[in-house]
């Protein structure tokens, strides 16, 4: 069994694989030693991987990890991939776009693959079915638009969350609901509709907490996996054996 550890900067997500079948998921606040022998144990965890934002001589978790698993890779830059990168600055990549990549790749082999991860960032993620990651977009994301608008300005409120079906508001909170989740989704089809130019076939994967929501908004036909982080994870674990 493969234990997979995604450290945020305020929730761990885990998932326990079984090869390549997701058995268990789910998240925490801490992580401590004894849940990580507690879940050794109940699954006879063999292999460990760990993708974190925190840095190694802060990180708590590492140090319970060594304790518990000896050999478990932790996720940088340097590590092998089932995939190549084409991107400038590789060492800049967030470690959670390079799982989705691997994620996207692992489910959709020699696909061309636009993948969206619709969190508290939206990022973009293109990869081509010669198995090339060609780079992306980050762009705010829908709470992080919500709180820019309330907090760059004097007079505009920061709403309670309501989906608004039309395209054009009628009051102050109507119009904020309106700019922030419409802007949003037409951002998505513009990238979308321009990279189809170029790659007629490319396949559109959703990920993150509010891929669901965007997705019902989107007309075209698109794949929605929430769980892609943990599974690009494990590959990468498998990858390197």
């Amino acid at each position: 069994m493969n234990l997979i550890i995604d450290q945020g900067n305020t929730q761990i997500k885990i998932g326990v694989f079984d090869k390549w079948q997701l058995v268990h998921s789910d998240s925490y606040n801490i992580l401590d030693k004894s849940k990580l022998e507690n879940f050794i144990k109940k699954y006879d965890i063999s292999k460990c991987i760990l993708s974190t934002v925190i840095a190694p001589d802060n990180n708590i978790l590492i140090n319970g990890l060594s304790a518990v698993i000896p050999d478990y890779l932790t996720l940088s830059h340097k590590t092998p991939l089932p995939f190549k990168i084409d991107y400038k600055t590789p060492e800049t990549l967030g470690k959670d776009r390079i799982a989705v990549v691997a994620g996207g790749t692992f489910l959709y082999p020699d696909k061309d693959i636009l993948i969206i991860d619709a969190g508290t960032a939206i990022t973009y993620e293109l990869v081509t079915k010669d198995g090339i990651y060609h780079g992306g977009n980050i762009s705010p994301g829908m709470q992080m638009r919500y709180k820019a608008l309330n907090t760059f300005t004097s007079r505009l409120p920061l709403p309670d969350f309501s989906e608004q079906k039309e395209l054009l508001g009628k009051s102050t909170e109507e119009a904020i609901h309106a700019g922030v989740q419409w802007g949003i989704v037409h951002e998505m089809e513009c990238f979308i509709d321009h990279l189809k130019v170029k790659y007629p076939e490319i396949l559109i994967i959703f990920t993150g907490g509010d891929a669901n929501f965007f997705v019902k908004k989107l007309k075209k036909r698109i794949f929605v996996h929430l769980n892609l982080v943990l599974t690009g994870l494990n590959r990468i674990l498998e990858y390197n054996g």
